[in-house]
């Protein structure tokens, strides 16, 4: 069964950290690249970060830098530590293959703002 639960997600202030994990189960996504999606108020879901199988991660310009994405293979979790959070980081943020599957959860919620 596939299955997608983002949590985490919260109101933040701008300068303040989060973590976001990701639970994620099904064979679909096993030994596949894993990425973080989000999407704000107005536009479309967009990739901001991912992680090779092997363990080489990748990030968008507009994270690299604060974002940092892990993953442990072991318990299928994969996680997104967002540092110096910006009100423009507000979204809603999603987990996915990379490539993305057509499977989505139901997102968590990053609100930045003073």
């Amino acid at each position: 069964q596939v299955q997608l639960v983002e949590s985490g997600g919260a109101l933040v202030q701008p300068g303040e950290s989060l973590r976001l994990s990701c639970a994620y189960s099904g064979s679909i996504f096993r030994g596949n690249d894993m990425g973080w999606y989000r999407q704000s108020p107005g536009n479309w879901r967009q990739l901001i970060a991912w992680m090779r199988f092997r363990g080489s991660t990748h990030y968008g310009d507009s994270v690299k830098g604060r974002f940092t994405v892990s993953r442990d293979s072991a318990t299928n979790t994969m996680y997104l530590q967002m540092d110096s959070l910006r009100p423009e980081d507000t979204a809603v943020y999603y987990c996915n293959s990379y490539p993305q599957s057509p499977f989505w959860g139901q997102g968590t919620r990053v609100t930045v703002s003073s």
